[in-house]
């Protein structure tokens, strides 16, 4: 090369032909004038609108291992109009609290010592679900005694509280208010489990004339590592589909009269597994008069980096698992950080135009 100029000039034509020449192989034609249209018109090559349609989300407010937001009013309007556009009517509170974080003015936590907020979320939540036509379900506090002693028994006295001043404020006042969440996150052998789901499910049932409620517990498959592990993702011991079946057949055996449905989350097990646990699932929540619901992560288990969103094909295989299983209604965890065009996750808008594209929504 004669010159620095001449050989800067000749690398610069060379990327700019790279760029104008992608390979579109099995999307059509690969030449210079039609590559970006091919590209456009490029064809699934699965059946589209194979799976359950996601109408539920999850609404993480106190984030525990996700990022917070920090979205004001005006960004949560926008996300519920992003939610309503692609078919979501039921957005969950996943807690009303955590630890000494709270997402509304109450008086029996602040007694106890947590921090008040800056806003009523919780109120700013109802009057977004009555302006867009969506149901609102209530989460309960979580006070992260569970999470330290693996005995849910914990959260009884705190959520006695909670669940009638939350009704006496909130839940007779806005027409959303359409059921409870409760909010306790078990797997299989939980201590106190099947009491403390009774007994918060009843009062809740009680309270409200018998508005709905539902859990969203995990598998306890080869998956199911804590968040705060970050260096395995996988562990040896894992339930099988006969020990599953059996432990939650008891569970769902003591609390069938409170609990109306079962969202098992469905990220801990491998996708091989799908097929064989959700028809497990439907078949007890059946048995004992339950809807069964899935709970599908959008985002992704599989990577060392905890959390970002999910690979569309890992969203959309699970989704199709849940509707061959015949499942109820299909609720996500959680669309603002992990579908939403405006997540702070650039990847998060890209997995909602996959999610759009493969359902063929406008």
């Amino acid at each position: 090369m004669s010159s620095r100029r001449e050989f800067l000039k000749t690398a610069t034509l060379a990327g700019a032909s790279a760029l104008a020449l992608p390979s579109l192989t099995g999307c059509g034609s690969s030449t210079n004038s039609t590559a970006i249209d091919s590209a456009a018109s490029c064809k699934l090559i699965v059946p589209s609108g194979n799976g359950i349609r996601i109408t539920g989300t999850f609404l993480d407010e106190i984030s525990h291992d996700i990022p917070h937001q920090n979205w004001g009013e005006k960004e949560w309007d926008m996300d519920f109009q992003h939610m309503k556009n692609i078919g979501i009517d039921t957005v969950i509170m996943i807690r009303s609290g955590y630890r000494k974080f709270i997402t509304y003015p109450s008086g029996y936590l602040l007694k106890k010592g947590c921090y008040m907020p800056s806003t009523d979320i919780l109120d700013m939540y109802l009057r977004l679900a009555d302006k867009h036509g969506m149901k609102f379900y209530f989460g309960l506090y979580d006070s992260g005694k569970y999470w330290d002693t693996g005995d849910l028994s914990w959260e009884i006295e705190d959520n006695k509280h909670v669940i009638d001043e939350v009704w006496e404020n909130y839940g007779s006042k806005y027409k959303s208010f359409g059921g409870w969440y409760i909010s306790g996150e078990i797997s299989r052998q939980t201590k106190g489990a099947i009491d403390a789901f009774h007994t918060m499910g009843k009062q809740c049932k009680d309270i409200s004339n018998g508005l709905p409620t539902f859990i969203s517990p995990w598998i306890d498959g080869k998956k199911a590592v804590m968040g705060s592990n970050t260096g395995k993702l996988t562990r040896e011991e894992s339930v099988s589909v006969r020990e599953h079946e059996r432990e939650w057949g008891e569970i769902f055996a003591g609390i069938h009269d409170v609990v109306d449905a079962c969202a098992f989350q469905d990220g801990h097990i491998d996708y091989d597994e799908l097929d064989a646990f959700f028809e497990v699932n439907k078949k007890l929540a059946d048995k004992y008069g339950m809807q069964c619901w899935t709970n599908a992560e959008s985002f992704d288990r599989d990577m060392p980096i905890r959390f970002f969103p999910i690979k569309f094909d890992k969203l959309r295989m699970k989704l199709e698992a849940a509707k061959r299983a015949g499942y109820d209604k299909a609720i996500t965890f959680e669309f603002s950080h992990f579908m939403s065009p405006q997540s702070a996750y650039l990847q998060a808008g890209h997995l909602y135009n996959r999610y759009k594209e493969y359902f063929q929504i406008k």
